[in-house]
């Protein structure tokens, strides 16, 4: 086989400087793929929500599934690009076992509830740091996915794959979102080799736009999984029907157009998941490379390539998100559930804060782990003590929550049977 020569000893280095096995036959960013997979954070995974709650239905995409057919996709635009781009070749390609690494655990650091988890911890952690899905997706990598004190020791490549966001909490501290820790400057530093952001690179969104090319793939194979694949869910839970679509478009006149009549006339037919499976080839087929120059480019082609979409595709994209947000999230009945969500996190937060954070006497009653209580006990400051109960609740699975919360606050509920 011959030696991909896109990559170089830069890329493939691992965090701590730790040297790959001599008898292991894997590449190093195989590696990282299998290290992902075999972790119980990625099994956990499966029981967290997508777009409705794990467990509702069986058929319904949980963050797992999710994160499975983004690795797909993102292995296809690889491949397609590698058969189709003139700047690649048989040994000069983004390699697709980096792109499924990324892609497996873009979503490994999401908290139970989906969006509305990530939202309330945010709100709940603003004093200490603030919370964001892809930094806690950085912190396990690097420091939490194999114990309380242990991460994987990624390639910088990974690292920077899964770095959607390069914008430290400090830096935009009014932000909502789209920021990793103030903690992970060094981790940062380690994908950067040292190098400061040149001064048109603003925090924010400027400096968040600076991806490397595998996470620009990444970044594309989540959209199209969560546009597509989430709209066919959408229509097999009820909340996408013809009526209400017809009635939304008429309302909305810039979204009248092919691509709507096509999903109506497949909810129709009970044909959508074939409409999306045959889309999902199109917007694989949308992407292509061009050359771009940038301040890493001279250390590492992952910097040297911009993955561009076709207009009227990524249009189609914006439409089915709009879509899903009007008349799926933005529904009463997600609505509901999601102020729920809201309401069970904050409450098990305040306990557990009160028990080990913010109380005279820490550790008053043992409501967490004896490894995570122990960590806690053990940390200098407010703020250290309050990222590792953060960490306990974002490792929840929905249902995990939900029990522990019945344990903590319903007198009904706590028989030994309840406890197994």
């Amino acid at each position: 086989m011959l030696e991909n020569t896109f990559y170089c000893d830069f890329d493939r280095d691992q965090l701590g400087g730790v040297p790959a096995r001599g008898d292991d036959y894997r590449t190093p960013f195989q590696v990282d793929r299998d290290r992902i997979i075999h972790t119980s954070a990625f099994r956990r995974m499966q029981s967290k929500t997508q777009v409705f709650l794990s467990g509702e239905y069986d058929f319904y995409r949980t963050r797992l599934t999710h994160s499975i057919e983004v690795s797909q996709i993102g292995r296809g635009i690889c491949d397609r690009l590698k058969h189709t781009s003139p700047l690649l070749g048989d040994d000069f390609y983004v390699d697709p076992e980096l792109v499924e690494a990324a892609c497996l655990s873009h979503d490994i650091g999401h908290p139970p509830f989906g969006h509305t988890g990530e939202r309330t911890l945010h709100r709940l952690m603003r004093e200490w740091g603030g919370f964001e899905g892809n930094g806690q997706t950085l912190r396990m990598l690097t420091e939490t996915i194999f114990s309380e004190t242990r991460g994987m020791l990624p390639t910088r490549a990974l690292m920077d794959g899964v770095l959607k966001y390069k914008t430290l909490y400090g830096e935009t501290p009014d932000a909502e979102h789209h920021f990793i820790y103030n903690d992970q400057a060094k981790y940062l530093d380690f994908v950067l080799d040292g190098r400061d952001f040149p001064a048109e690179l603003t925090p924010g969104d400027e400096r968040n736009s600076f991806k490397a090319i595998e996470c620009q793939i990444m970044d594309w194979a989540d959209d199209t999984a969560y546009s597509l694949n989430d709209v066919a869910d959408g229509v097999h839970a009820g909340f996408l029907t013809v009526e209400k679509i017809e009635r939304w478009a008429a309302d909305n006149s810039w979204a009248e157009g092919e691509h709507l009549d096509a999903l109506l006339n497949a909810i129709r037919r009970g044909r959508v998941e074939s409409l999306m499976g045959r889309k999902i080839g199109t917007f694989i087929a949308a992407a292509s490379l061009v050359k771009e120059e940038g301040f890493m480019s001279d250390l590492t082609n992952r910097h040297g390539f911009r993955l561009v979409i076709e207009e009227d595709v990524l249009a189609e994209c914006k439409l089915y998100k709009k879509l899903l947000y009007q008349l799926v999230f933005r529904s009463h009945q997600l609505q509901q559930l999601d102020r729920k969500a809201d309401f069970v996190l904050t409450r098990l937060f305040e306990v557990l804060a009160d028990n080990y954070v913010t109380s005279s006497k820490t550790g008053k009653f043992r409501l967490l782990p004896e490894a995570q209580e122990e960590r806690i006990l053990a940390a200098e400051f407010e703020s250290e003590k309050a990222r590792i109960v953060c960490d306990g609740i974002a490792r929840m699975t929905d249902g995990v929550a939900n029990r522990t919360y019945k344990r903590l606050f319903d007198a009904d509920y706590g028989s030994i049977s309840d406890l197994i």
